[in-house]
């Protein structure tokens, strides 16, 4: 009788807690791995031969917007393809729940730019989600957040002031109610409207009540120098971890201090390590970011929500202040990526600046026009910064590896656009270009990053090392082959290298392909939940 469902033979286990790798066999029995060691392969009713090959756990991803396409990608194609067995849904204050049939027409249009296809809508709490999520099924884990911005709209749409008590207390009441169904933390986007809109008061409120349900915080800080400094205030004040989501763009944006990451970023961050306050980071492997067209402009003309901010767009008097406030923007850095209006499909792939010169109009009024076109629609990438910044950073003990990006597909109705490359290779390009080529990290320390550390940021300690007992979520890679092929211009091609994927036990990717297996799970927060 076979003792083993699945035997990945002779590989150099890199076992995701930092330590050198060693040969072993690795024997996993259901959704378990069983034996880490030398393993008689007649007792396997499947062997992989991982000669030659690294062995390690999962990769798991602490930043991901997937919540927008995960029903229509079930598959999860772009991510597992890189060796991704868990999602991190729901950052940047973007969550699909809860929802208030008051302000169900704001929040569907809050998400709107990013939505490829449509979605059922057909949950209003947080646990009603999870239960839609998994019905659906999915190829990779997924671990749940609940966004501030989905829980103001709910309990304000988009007023920009200082809720009242009753509101504040709504907010908390949702929040509260997430959290016992399941989310692992509060996530922010403070750049975005009408999180933007929010004093710090407001968010240590809702940080206190994450942290009574062991709860994590984490943040798309302001674009400003003191973003950094509220986000340690927050956890601080509220007694709650801290997660700085993509650290790179957040602070190697900010050209003050572009080239003085050491000084300006870690220095306060290991000083709030050191008081005792919970700080870590994550960052992706490039330079230049993504988030939605309408994001551009300034958030004080989206009071109101969307409907209004386009008619505030038709205004010359607007479209001048918008001059004045936007001098300064890099117009020949911010690349349209994806439109979804067939109309105007031929500006994909176009910086603004081109776009405006093809037109014949400046800069702002293309920009304008564009938005009312689509009706708020579409999703941009900037270029934002240096290489420098980005190795000085990841290098760092407490900053993770993460993508920022959602599941795409390289056929089918989620390949649109020219979306950022690190949704198809954030994962192989670090291990490409950090581990093999500039030798910023050493692999051992890379698949660290890309496994235990996010995992054990969100207290889930029963994955993301290859040991036995733990879940079997396990990537076979190739360390000599493994790279991106994804471009800014060409970015629907899956990496190469990345031959074996296993999920919760399950085959999903063998020998390079999809095996079409959707063993993925919604993780939940059981620290949090009722029981």
């Amino acid at each position: 009788m076979e003792s083993y469902d699945l035997v990945i033979k002779g590989g150099r286990v890199v076992d995701g807690t930092g330590n050198p790798w060693f040969k072993a066999d690795v024997g996993v029995k259901g959704e378990r791995i069983a034996c880490v060691g030398r393993i008689d392969s007649s007792k396997a009713r499947e062997v992989i031969d991982a000669e030659g090959l690294v062995v390690s756990p999962g990769f798991t991803d602490p930043h991901n917007h997937s919540d927008w396409t995960i029903m229509a990608g079930r598959t999860a194609e772009s991510y597992i393809r890189q060796g991704v067995t868990t999602l991190v849904i729901g950052n940047c204050g973007f969550s699909l729940a809860p929802i208030s049939e008051e302000h169900f027409e704001d929040l569907k249009k809050y998400h709107e730019p990013f939505l490829l296809t449509d979605i059922p809508w057909n949950w209003r709490s947080f646990g009603e989600f999870l239960k839609v999520l998994e019905d659906n099924g999915s190829s990779v884990n997924l671990i749940p957040l609940v966004g501030f911005g989905t829980v103001r709209v709910a309990v304000m749409g988009f007023e920009r002031r200082e809720p009242t008590e009753e509101e504040m207390k709504g907010m908390e009441r949702l929040v509260e109610e997430a959290m016992r169904e399941g989310a692992f933390g509060l996530s922010t986007g403070l750049v975005y409207p009408p999180q933007s809109y929010a004093k710090t008061e407001e968010i240590v409120r809702l940080c206190r009540v994450v942290a009574r349900y062991g709860g994590i915080y984490a943040t798309h800080m302001r674009g400003s120098l003191e973003g950094l400094d509220e986000a340690i205030e927050i956890g601080r004040r509220a007694g709650v971890p801290v997660q700085i989501s993509h650290v790179g763009s957040s602070r190697g944006g900010i050209k003050e201090i572009q080239g003085r990451q050491e000084e300006a970023t870690l220095k306060p961050i290991d000083k709030a390590r050191e008081e005792g306050i919970d700080v870590t980071c994550d960052i992706y492997p490039y330079t230049a970011g993504s988030s939605y067209i309408a994001s551009l402009i300034p958030s004080h003309f989206h009071e109101g929500g969307l409907e209004k901010l386009l008619e505030r767009l038709k205004s010359d008097e607007v479209r001048s202040e918008l001059r004045e406030e936007l001098r300064s923007w890099e117009w020949d850095k911010t690349l349209v990526s994806y439109v979804p209006d067939e109309r105007n499909k031929e500006l994909e792939g176009k910086t603004l600046e081109e776009i405006s010169r093809i037109q014949g109009k400046s800069p702002v009024d293309a920009l304008c026009d564009l938005l009312i076109a689509t009706q708020g629609g579409g999703t941009y990438v900037k270029f934002w910064g240096i290489e420098e910044d980005v190795i000085t950073l990841m290098r760092h003990r407490a900053v993770m590896i993460g993508s920022d990006g959602w599941v795409h597909a390289a056929s089918g109705v989620l390949h649109v656009g020219k979306p950022h490359p690190r949704c198809y290779g954030t994962y192989p390009r670090v291990l490409q270009r950090y581990v093999r080529e500039l030798k910023v990290l050493e692999l051992e320390e890379a698949v660290r990053k890309m496994s235990s550390q996010p995992l054990s940021r969100f207290r889930i300690l029963d994955r993301g090392i290859i040991r036995e007992g733990m879940y079997a979520d396990i990537v076979v890679f190739d360390p000599k082959s493994v790279r991106e092929l994804s471009t800014y211009e060409d970015p629907h091609r899956y990496p190469e290298g990345i031959l074996h994927v296993i999920v919760n036990g399950v085959p999903v990717v063998r020998d390079g392909e999809h095996t079409g297996a959707t063993p993925g799970k919604v993780l939940k927060n059981v620290n949090s939940m009722e029981r």
